[in-house]
């Protein structure tokens, strides 16, 4: 969405990443999927789509935009990601993997008996893991607390968190957007994966939330619409977010998705919200991958 109609420019337009590293993160977008299919054949059924939706975004985030400490992944400095569709965990997990956050080990032996990897990430036992989610409508609660408590202490951290779409459906995300924006919590973003489907159908069938931009900006948010797969667009926006000083109120960044992108089937077929491919279909899955440019 473009801020300044007289310019025709996005205030993020200045941000945007190189060709070199526009490479890199849809890479390292594709090695977020692919590892999401090997982990799910272990443990047998998972979320694949809705960590489809998000691989871009996971990606720019962790790889581009985040400031992270690789030997400490609790430095106090560091930014905060907080995810309240924790279900979309697997896709997370071989990232801190390539940070050197958990072993390869570990990360083969996802959700196993005795394993700390499991379908939700729990902060208690992995490592990287700022807030353990699951149950969904909270995370925003809790980014909120971390923001506040980051300002009391001083502390120059941007607390990213990533909602799913039916989750605006839950009457704490709201409560929280309140109590940001009267708080002016300037260093707080919310990503809003916006991909249609949550568990039930699509998310407008089962509640209708738009015009979620106005809403957002209503509650007192500055607010950005992106295409979620556009890797510049989506990186330059975040970049903006954590880089603009004037900014005085939390942001709300809409990323438009696609539930399941990148394989066509699961793309049309919102039943994939939780399930567990054949070998067949996972090679399949893991042919368009490798094949589609996203």
């Amino acid at each position: 969405m473009l801020d300044n109609p007289k310019t025709n420019q996005a205030p993020w337009e200045s941000f945007r990443p190189t060709d070199d590293e526009i490479d890199h993160l849809r890479d390292r977008a594709k090695f977020i999927r692919l590892e999401t299919i090997r982990l799910i054949e272990i443990a047998k059924v998972g979320h694949y789509t809705s960590v489809f939706s998000a691989a871009e975004a996971f990606a720019a985030l962790h790889y581009d935009v985040m400031s992270i400490n690789k030997a400490d992944p609790k430095d106090p400095k560091r930014d905060r990601f907080l995810m309240g569709k924790g279900h979309a965990a697997v896709g997370l997990f071989p990232i801190y993997e390539e940070l050197g956050w958990i072993t390869k080990d570990v990360l083969d032996g996802y959700t196993r008996l005795g394993n700390p990897l499991g379908d939700h990430p729990d902060m208690r036992k992995v490592p990287g893991v700022d807030f353990s989610s699951g149950s969904i409508g909270h995370a925003l609660s809790a980014g909120v607390g971390m923001a506040m408590g980051g300002r009391l202490d001083d502390l120059d951290f941007t607390t990213f968190v990533m909602t799913g779409d039916g989750e605006m459906q839950e009457g704490q995300v709201w409560e929280a957007a309140l109590s940001a924006a009267h708080h002016r919590l300037r260093n707080l973003v919310c990503i809003v994966d916006r991909n249609g489907f949550q568990l039930d159908g699509s998310v407008d069938d089962v509640i209708g939330i738009e015009p979620l931009d106005e809403k957002w900006r209503a509650f007192g948010w500055d607010v950005q619409v992106v295409d979620g797969h556009n890797v510049s667009d989506l990186t330059a926006a975040l970049r903006w977010a954590k880089a603009d000083t004037e900014r005085t109120k939390p942001l709300c960044i809409i990323a438009r998705t696609l539930k399941g992108k990148g394989v066509s089937y699961m793309e049309t077929e919102p039943g994939w919200h939780l399930g567990y491919l054949t070998p067949a279909d996972a090679a399949r899955a893991v042919q368009e991958i490798e094949e589609r440019v996203i």
